[in-house]
């Protein structure tokens, strides 16, 4: 087994039809949480994403509403604040409390129990629930990713993409006819066409922390922002551009036709003439954050992180959403952050950072779609085969992160007098899931904190 995995229990396939993906935001209601979530402001509306004007280019403008104003909002508190439940936690740590944070709190701020919460760990794919905040703050519930063939005043087409996971086979095909119909620089079909794809170079593929073992497996697959399947088949794709350009060649060949491909810089800017040819979206913001969340899907996490922050230069991703972190009034000492997915091992997150992030989270204008983008014990995602026929199932929905040596479980426990934000990480622990599984029972008995 590869030196670090994550959430190898129920991994989503990258092969998983693209209908499926795409309708997995259906199944995940937003009415469905609208009598659970406390706290969680109605979903707010945004103004549609721009489009393009005659055919051409027009500039974005996302005008989004800001998070709820701090004045008002509960902040997590310092010490904590329940007894009862602070002993208990203590005793289900018992022996291995050096090596485990745990964090409890309630809607009101309250931090109702905590050991070790400002110690910094490996989160493994908790780190997500960084990435997808982020991305729904900074893009809205409206957003998709578009991978658009254009074309050019010399008549060359270009192929451009943000990074949609599900882009696959059927996609590319339709991109290729309509590249062969557009004739190339001559205007007429069947003739020679010439096509730009817009990529990042080689060195930016992979977060630098990423160990190479992990690289060669799907879950590990280079970040591209053109990536058919995710650049996953059964292991990762090594080189998603020479698998795109054969895949191209190979349905224009079929057609009885032949393009010359080029590969460009994927910050080179369009023509400010350029004209949009097709255009292929991604499933919805909730889709993506629900691949990220539920399916714990690396490849979607860190493209949320970049298309959040505006740049595929991760460290300059990393940096503008350290900012906005610290914007946010959390906790952030000893906070770190490497990657958007968590397979990078020099991520640190506290467990009092978790959980206070959560809170704030829950009272945003888009708070129901985070919420509703978890795992679900005992029902959904990676949380599925975990609390089943317990107190617990259906009422925590949560993020899950499994690493060699690391165990994370944070969200939100349902409880009878309202949610209770949690994050429990172990580095170390013995039997992780089923100590959290005890600690979240006791978190769940509210007798234990009036």
């Amino acid at each position: 087994m590869p030196s670090s995995f994550l959430d190898r229990t129920t991994p989503p396939h990258p092969l998983a039809p693209r209908l499926n993906r795409r309708s997995l935001a259906a199944g995940l209601s937003l009415a469905l949480l609208s009598p659970i979530v406390a706290g969680g402001a109605a979903l707010a509306s945004s103004p549609a994403l721009p489009g393009l004007q005659g055919g051409r280019r027009t500039v974005p403008v996302l005008p989004l509403p800001p998070l709820t104003p701090a004045l008002g909002v509960p902040s997590l508190g310092s010490e904590p604040s329940c007894p009862a439940l602070q002993q208990r936690l203590a005793a289900q740590l018992a022996g291995e409390r050096e090596v485990w944070s745990v964090s409890i709190a309630d809607a009101s701020g309250r931090l109702l129990a905590d050991v070790n919460g400002t110690r910094p760990r490996v989160p493994a794919s908790n780190q997500k629930l960084v990435s997808t905040a982020f991305a729904l703050d900074r893009l809205g519930p409206d957003f998709r990713l578009n991978t658009q063939l254009w074309r050019l005043a010399d008549g060359t087409l270009r192929l451009t993409g943000e990074g949609d996971p599900d882009l696959a086979l059927p996609q590319l095909q339709r991109f290729t006819q309509l590249a062969l119909r557009s004739g190339g620089s001559t205007g007429q079909a069947g003739g020679v066409v010439r096509l730009q794809v817009a990529e990042v170079p080689q060195q930016s593929w992979w977060p630098q922390g990423w160990h190479y073992a992990d690289r060669a497996q799907w879950y590990g697959a280079p970040i591209t922002r053109l990536a058919v399947t995710s650049n996953a088949i059964d292991d990762a794709v090594s080189n998603p551009v020479s698998r795109l350009q054969a895949l191209m060649r190979r349905t224009a060949n079929q057609q009885g036709g032949d393009i010359q491909m080029q590969v460009v810089s994927a910050d080179q800017p369009l023509p400010t003439d350029a004209v949009l040819v097709h255009e292929e979206p991604s499933t919805t913001m909730q889709g993506l954050l629900s691949l990220a969340n539920t399916d714990s899907h690396n490849f979607t996490a860190e493209v949320l992180l970049r298309s959040g922050a505006g740049t595929w230069e991760l460290p300059e991703a990393v940096r503008r959403q350290t900012v906005w972190l610290s914007q946010q009034g959390l906790p952030m000492e000893g906070v770190r952050v490497a990657d958007g997915s968590g397979l990078d091992r020099a991520n640190r997150l506290t467990s009092r950072f978790l959980t206070a992030l959560l809170m704030r989270m829950d009272q945003h204008p888009y708070g129901r779609a985070y919420v509703s983008s978890m795992a679900i014990a005992g029902r959904r995602g990676t949380l599925k085969n975990l609390y089943v026929g317990t107190p617990l199932a259906g009422r925590v929905y949560a993020k899950t992160g499994t690493l060699t040596g690391v165990r994370s479980i944070s969200g939100l426990l349902l409880t009878e007098t309202g949610p209770r934000y949690f994050s429990a990480i172990s580095n170390g622990a013995s039997a992780p899931n089923a100590t959290i599984g005890r600690v979240l029972r006791d978190a769940q008995n509210v007798a234990l904190c009036p």
